[in-house]
């Protein structure tokens, strides 16, 4: 899998991938990301890569040249161009498992005021959204998304089941986990989790994992 992530602040969606999983994923080839500076595509001497908006308003906006030139520099018949914005559709676990089967993702990540409209218009395939928040730079979403893409891959986690019982990926939030010892403070380990019953344990986990999805996040319920 191939991810061009395109930003005024390369560095900032480059540094945490870099690292960890990640990091190791990259090294081994099982993904490549490459982080592009938006300004390599602006043709003027100052490299300008946004103005002031039409119509008055405060901040400013990415103009359309560098990002088109961009985009179709890097673009082939298997992309999907992706812009990073909160009035975007909200990513999910479910939109990431049918993301990480594209060959090609390209990241364009929104800064200031956004983007002139003809991107969205005449450009990208979709608008992406991490949260009902603002930030500063999409460059932060783009290695959020990258990251839960990049860990579904095969191979990338150390065991092939490890991202089975995420929460989100079975409709629910995950369930309680324990590491040894097996008391702490005087508080254990629960017992069902040391008796060896698989069966009894998969019981145990779903009516926790129910529970903490009932209590914290209903919404993820089917309705009765």
């Amino acid at each position: 899998m191939l991810i061009d992530i395109l930003s005024l602040f390369p560095a900032i969606a480059a540094a945490p991938l870099g690292e960890s999983i990640i990091g190791k994923a990259q090294e081994r080839g099982l993904v490549t990301i490459r982080s592009h500076n938006l300004r390599d595509w602006a043709t003027d001497k100052h490299r300008t890569t946004d103005d002031t908006p039409y119509g008055g308003s405060p901040g400013m906006v990415l103009k359309c040249e560098p990002v088109f030139a961009a985009v179709e520099q890097l673009r082939t018949p298997q992309s999907r161009v992706l812009l990073m914005s909160p009035a975007g559709q909200p990513f999910t676990q479910r939109l990431a498992e049918d993301l990480v089967k594209m060959p090609h993702l390209i990241l364009l990540c929104g800064h200031y005021e956004g983007v002139d409209q003809r991107v969205i218009d005449h450009l990208i395939d979709g608008e992406l959204s991490i949260g009902d928040y603002v930030l500063t730079n999409g460059a932060l979403a783009a290695a959020v998304i990258t990251d839960a893409l990049v860990r579904l891959l095969p191979g990338v986690l150390g065991h092939a089941d490890s991202a089975a019982d995420d929460s989100h990926t079975t409709g629910l939030l995950e369930f309680p986990q324990y590491t040894r010892p097996v008391e702490f403070r005087g508080w254990r380990v629960p017992d069902i989790l040391l008796s060896g019953h698989h069966a009894e344990i998969a019981k145990w986990r779903r009516a926790q994992a129910l529970e903490k999805t009932a209590r914290v996040r209903p919404d993820l319920l089917p309705e009765k």
